[in-house]
């Protein structure tokens, strides 16, 4: 009942903001992306990172590995990773979709932080993370783990809208925008939006159990969101046809996640669907909104499938971290996102065509695997190439 009437109140303060700027007011301008597709490719790419579970570095052990690496196997493992998914991948955005470190194991919770994040902030490479289940497990709460990550070098994470910081549940609902190439008709719009919600730890209601999930007042805000940008997309200059793709990153799996099997998807499933026992519907948040691609997600780290349901797929991002229940023989793997423009005959940059993914094992030859095309738009241009 109180989620409800939270919601009722999000609801009345939106409709009286909205009423206060008036029906047909002009979107308020937009703040300058932090992110822009590449002028040589028109491309975007993002590393996903799930479930590093870092610790205390080289004095924390392995799980799950070959017994010939027991003895040297370390968090260390997992640093190395991910600078040569860094090099190899050399990503726009790299993204931390929850438990990030595993805070029963630190002794230091910010230092643990500090030394997983370490890769990223080196290559001084963007970077967005969301919470998962573990990380507020040692020497810091929830709220203080989300504060420590959004002080960081390099870091584009944000505790939560400031619009309704006050009003919203969990710590880490954000959303950034992709510009489209500097200097092109869509220069100064977002072509790609990226959104991230802290999908919880554990219950909190007595009567259910098991993981949390997604709660009203998250979803109002991600509703509001999506139809402010939507909106801007498809005003002047350069009106746009249809809203700009949305990729969407939390920690835990939806329950819609289990309507797969080996016939419709990519990848590996090698273990239960550990999404939250009740269904809160942000699935159906999304699918109303209409703009949301892909989800991705971590937690289950021995599942790294992708699946589409009813236009949207969801995706695993494969266990990466050493510290980290995985399969003895099995690679530790990431998750790379590439979002690509269209060209037009004359050479110049448009909106999103093709949104693909693959993954990277840390093997000795970071090998690529299960590369698909997530999304491909349906080109209306005379004027745009095929490719």
């Amino acid at each position: 009942m109180a989620s409800v009437h939270l919601l009722l109140l999000l609801l009345l303060l939106y409709s009286s903001a909205s009423a206060a700027r008036g029906t047909h007011s002009p979107a308020p301008p937009q703040p300058t992306p932090h992110l822009r597709f590449k002028p040589t490719n028109g491309q975007f790419k993002i590393l996903q990172v799930a479930d590093m579970h870092y610790a205390d570095g080289a004095a924390t052990k392995c799980q799950d590995v070959l017994p010939q690496q027991l003895r040297t196997c370390s968090d260390l493992n997992t640093s190395a990773f991910l600078r040569r998914a860094i090099l190899a991948e050399q990503p726009d955005l790299i993204v931390f979709t929850g438990d990030n470190i595993f805070g029963f194991d630190s002794s230091d919770s910010g230092r643990s932080l500090n030394a997983a994040f370490a890769p990223a902030v080196s290559a001084k490479l963007p970077w967005a993370a969301v919470l998962g289940n573990h990380d507020q497990e040692g020497t810091l709460s929830r709220e203080g783990v989300m504060r420590h990550v959004v002080g960081m070098d390099g870091t584009l994470s944000e505790i939560n809208p400031t619009i309704m910081v006050s009003e919203i549940d969990g710590f880490g609902n954000y959303n950034l925008e992709v510009g489209g190439v500097r200097g092109s008709g869509l220069g100064n719009k977002s072509v790609l939006n990226l959104y991230f919600l802290d999908s919880g730890d554990y219950s909190t209601v007595p009567s259910v159990y098991g993981y949390g999930w997604i709660k009203p007042s998250q979803q109002y805000w991600f509703q509001i969101t999506s139809r402010q940008l939507q909106k801007a997309y498809m005003s002047k200059p350069q009106p746009q046809k249809e809203s700009a793709p949305g990729l969407v990153f939390f920690h835990i799996p939806l329950p819609e996640f289990a309507s797969f099997d080996s016939s419709n998807f990519t990848g590996i499933r090698q273990e239960g669907i550990s999404s939250a026992s009740v269904n809160s519907g942000f699935f159906t948040t999304m699918l109303e909104a209409g703009d949301v691609k892909a989800v991705f997600t971590g937690h289950d780290h021995l599942n790294d499938f992708c699946g589409e349901l009813t236009g949207i797929n969801l995706c695993y991002g494969g266990g990466f971290g050493y510290h980290a229940y995985g399969k003895a023989g099995w690679a530790r793997r990431a998750r790379v996102i590439l979002a690509t423009l269209e060209k037009t005959e004359k050479g110049e940059w448009e909106a999103v065509k093709s949104i693909r993914t693959w993954k990277r094992l840390d093997d000795k030859h970071l090998t690529t695997i299960d590369q698909q095309v997530l999304w491909c738009k349906k080109s209306t241009s005379k004027h745009a190439l095929i490719t």
